[in-house]
């Protein structure tokens, strides 16, 4: 009984042959030089940080990283690097099959603007502080008053609330923090000051107010109140 035959002698050969070629494929493609590097920002439209930043940031990082092999790139530390820059929220950098080194970046989105002596700042999407851009500068909210005094979390929401209402967007553009964390918000068109109370039931007390405003503004109304008071969820309170 022969133990090998030329059948099992083929197989043993192109399965050597495809381990040979995949070591060679892969030995030439870790040791392939950058040929570029490309930065893609998304959102474009609000341009914070500029794509030829994080491109500086990659070939500092590397002293310039087209001399640098596919195998001695760590993807992690540029990363990294591009993450711990406070404009952005969120960076993937890869490599292709053709040498071309990738860095797909999301900037972090600004819900509300502070501007105080002690400091001037965006809040983000999460609640947190977000520094302002020489680029480009965001139509937010403007929000003032002691905005330790309400949780960073509920703030936020709120702001959320707002940008993500297409109503809602064009018409607050004032968010006052008061000490007992209530809030007073701002009208873009009419003088009225809108008592929001807590930042509980917020979209309900957002719901209210949009219901009360298309009724109001289509009896021509509104020019006769001071103050919108949206505290009690059931209905809306004017004062004249």
């Amino acid at each position: 009984m022969k133990i090998l035959s030329w059948t099992n002698i083929r197989l043993l050969l192109m399965f050597f042959l495809v381990i040979f070629l995949y070591s060679f494929t892969s030995y030439r493609n870790n040791h392939r030089k950058i040929v570029k590097v490309e930065v893609k920002i998304l959102d474009n439209n609000t341009p914070f940080i500029k794509s030829e930043t994080v491109n500086k940031l990659l070939i500092e990082k590397n002293n310039n990283a087209k001399n640098f092999t596919k195998e001695t790139l760590v993807l992690n530390k540029l990363e990294n690097s591009i993450n711990k820059q406070l404009l952005i929220q969120k960076a993937d950098v890869y490599i292709t099959v053709d040498g071309v080194l990738k860095a797909v970046v999301k900037q972090k989105t600004p819900l509300g603007r502070i501007c105080a002596e002690n400091g001037s700042f965006y809040i983000d999407y999460e609640g947190n502080k977000m520094p302002f851009s020489d680029n480009y500068t965001a139509r937010v909210p403007l929000i003032s008053g002691d905005i330790t005094g309400v949780k960073k979390e509920k703030l936020a929401q709120v702001l959320r609330t707002i940008y993500e209402d297409e109503f809602l967007q064009k018409n607050i553009i004032g968010v006052q923090v008061l000490p007992n964390g209530s809030l007073i918000l701002e009208n873009r068109n009419y003088d009225f000051k809108i008592d929001f109370g807590r930042t509980i039931n917020i979209k309900r007390k957002f719901d209210n107010y949009k219901a009360f405003f298309q009724k109001a503004v289509s009896d021509s109304t509104l020019i006769k109140y001071k103050m919108i008071n949206l505290k009690f969820t059931q209905q809306v309170v004017c004062i004249k």
